[in-house]
């Protein structure tokens, strides 16, 4: 019952509103209708600006955070640019620095290298002087060659291809002085100097004595007179205080001590002449003093004792030696290195 009286209810409007539009005008019906339609659109578009106004609210509010991180990043960005143009500019001036000391440095290696070679030419100039000293005033060919070989191996150290001249002159010269025949001029000295301090040894020809008769006396009989034995004892002492004596020259000259000593200086004057004569490689005057020596040993010393004999065959071997050979002049490698400085300076000028 109460259904239906309810179902009445909703029906009634339902009708009445459906006659309204039976009896209504169709104009009003549209109007209406389009109404509701442009209702209908603007709440639509008001909803879709709603959603676009929250869209781009929310699309700002993103780009602020962006353009937030951006100014954020643009500042690091700015300040690492910063830092890095301070780094750079510290890494330019160490670069400056480091160019500068690079070129002070190569500039001190070439001043040592030119000083370098600078002492080492000093020392080689040295060197050849000295092989020249040794060859003009000692005439010594071995400490010659010994100082030219020092020199080129001081060259050779070097390894400079524009020494090659300069060693291959100083190689030239040490070929000259290999050529020379060697005299051991030290050797032939030392042995002059011990010939003439054993001239005070040697014995003269007026010092000669036989030697002494072994033979004993013959014995005395027993049953002999007193005065006998005393008379033969006298003479047994006077055949002691006199001696004859032959001898192989009868020119054997009898000198007085002070002769025999001035004699023994003239000797040892003659074997310090030889020697002079064989630093200054004077074969004519070194042969001819020993030739003096050997016939003042001859005259006047005792030819048969044993030291004579030897002294003189010391003087004859010496007097073999060929020292005069000519010795060849080697001042080609020291004008060789002189100029070779006079021009290095030049260029370094």
């Amino acid at each position: 019952m109460g259904m239906e009286t309810q179902s009445a209810d909703i029906d009634q409007p339902q009708k009445a509103g459906a006659r309204w539009l039976a009896h209504a005008n169709p104009l009003l019906v549209f109007a209406l209708i389009l109404i509701l339609v442009f209702a209908w659109q603007w709440y639509d578009t008001r909803s879709e600006i709603a959603g676009l106004r929250h869209e781009l609210a929310r699309r700002l509010a993103e780009a602020d955070t962006s353009g937030k991180e951006a100014r954020n990043a643009a500042a690091d960005a700015v300040e690492a640019g910063r830092r890095a143009e301070t780094k750079l500019d510290l890494l330019e001036d160490k670069l400056a620095e480091s160019q500068s000391q690079q070129v002070a440095l190569e500039a001190l290696y070439q001043e040592l290298t030119r000083s370098r070679d600078e002492a080492m030419l000093e020392e080689v100039e040295q060197l050849l002087l000295i092989a020249n000293q040794q060859l003009q005033l000692a005439s010594n060919v071995k400490s010659a060659l010994i100082a030219m070989q020092e020199a080129d191996s001081r060259l050779l150290r070097t390894d400079r291809p524009q020494l090659a001249s300069l060693r291959k002159t100083i190689a030239k010269d040490m070929g000259l002085l290999k050529s020379v025949p060697y005299v051991d001029t030290t050797e032939i000295s030392l042995r002059l100097d011990n010939l003439a301090a054993s001239v005070d040894t040697l014995p003269l020809a007026m010092e000669f004595r036989p030697p002494e008769s072994a033979s004993s006396p013959p014995p005395v009989p027993i049953s002999e007179n007193v005065w006998l034995r005393f008379l033969r004892q006298v003479w047994e002492d006077f055949k002691r205080l006199v001696r004859i004596q032959y001898m192989d020259s009868p020119d054997v000259a009898l000198l007085s001590p002070s002769q025999a000593y001035f004699l023994r200086e003239n000797l040892k004057l003659r074997l310090l002449s030889a020697r002079y004569a064989l630093l200054a490689h004077n074969g004519p005057s070194f042969k001819a003093d020993l030739d003096a020596s050997r016939e003042q040993i001859g005259r006047y010393y005792n030819t048969q004792a044993q030291p004579v004999i030897d002294f003189r065959e010391a003087l004859q071997q010496l007097g073999e030696t060929d020292i005069g050979a000519e010795l060849p002049r080697i001042s080609a490698s020291l004008d060789a290195v002189r100029n070779y400085r006079l021009t290095r300076d030049r260029g370094n000028r």
